[in-house]
C-alpha cells in the first residue's frame, strides 16, 4: 500500500484532530496537530506578556522571540497518541484553556507566524505516511495531498462538543461563551489577509453535525482505502 499525504481541514472544534489522531494510529501514519502549534505560540506570547494593555499583540517582540518557540509532538505511551511540548514542557490541557482558544485567531493570522509554522510543517511531510489538521493544509502546506478533506458542523454542535470537553477535563466552561468564540473563530479564520480557511477546490467535504464519532472515524477510513489502492 502506498504512502500519501492526508490533509484535514475545517472550522474549529467540528473533529478535525479526533479524526486524524483515530486514522494515524490506525494505519501507522504520523499525526500531526497543527492547530496546537498556534495554540503553542499563542501559549507563549500570553506568559511572555507579549500583549500590550489594550490585549494587542506586541507583534515586533513576538517576531524577535519566534527563535525561541520550540514546538515537539511525543507520543504518549499509555495512550498511544501525540501530546504537544513547547520548548520541552508538555502543555496539552495548558492549549486548550478558554484564555488560549479566545487570543489564537489573532495570533494565527500574523504573516510570520505562518511562514515559520507552515516550514516546519512541510518538513514534518517530506517524506509522506502523515495525516495534518488544520486551517490551510490542503490548500497553502500541502496543495499536493493525495487526500484531501474538510470537515464542517453547525456552530452550535461544534460549541457543545467544545464545552463537552472543557468539561471532561475538569476544566470550566460557559456553553454562550464558547459559542461565541466559536462564531468568532469562524469569521477570522476565514476573512484573514494570509491563508484564510477555504474548502481546496479538490477536498472532499464532511458535515458531521449528526454523526457518532464511531462514524466520521469510519467514513474517514474508508477514504484512506480508497485513495491508497
Amino acid at each position: 500500500m502506498k504512502k500519501i499525504t492526508i490533509a484535514i481541514d475545517g472550522h474549529s472544534s467540528c473533529g478535525k484532530s479526533t479524526m486524524a489522531k483515530d486514522l494515524a494510529k490506525k494505519v501507522g501514519y504520523i499525526y500531526v496537530d497543527t492547530g496546537a502549534m498556534y495554540r503553542s505560540v499563542t501559549l507563549f506570547a500570553i506568559r511572555e506578556k507579549l500583549y500590550d494593555e489594550k490585549g494587542n499583540i506586541k507583534q515586533d517582540a513576538l517576531l524577535s522571540r519566534m527563535k525561541d518557540i520550540k514546538i515537539e509532538f511525543k507520543l504518549n505511551k499509555e495512550t498511544n497518541l501525540p501530546e504537544t511540548y513547547l520548548n520541552g514542557e508538555l502543555v496539552e490541557k495548558e492549549i486548550r484553556s478558554m484564555q488560549v482558544s479566545s487570543l489564537v485567531s489573532p495570533i494565527a493570522a500574523l504573516k510570520f507566524v505562518r511562514e515559520a509554522l507552515v516550514c516546519q510543517q512541510r518538513r514534518m511531510g517530506e517524506e509522506k505516511g502523515i495525516v495534518m489538521d488544520g486551517r490551510d493544509i490542503g490548500t497553502v502546506v500541502f496543495p499536493k495531498a493525495e487526500l484531501k478533506i474538510f470537515v464542517t458542523a453547525s456552530s452550535e454542535v461544534r460549541a457543545q462538543r467544545r464545552f463537552d470537553e472543557l468539561q471532561s477535563k475538569g476544566m470550566k466552561a460557559d456553553y454562550d461563551e464558547i459559542l461565541k468564540n466559536v462564531k468568532e473563530r469562524d469569521w477570522i479564520d476565514s476573512h484573514r489577509d494570509v491563508s484564510p480557511l477555504r474548502k481546496a477546490d479538490d477536498a472532499i467535504e464532511l458535515d458531521n453535525s449528526n454523526m457518532t464519532i464511531q462514524e466520521q472515524n469510519q467514513w474517514l477510513l474508508d477514504k484512506f482505502i480508497q485513495a491508497t489502492q
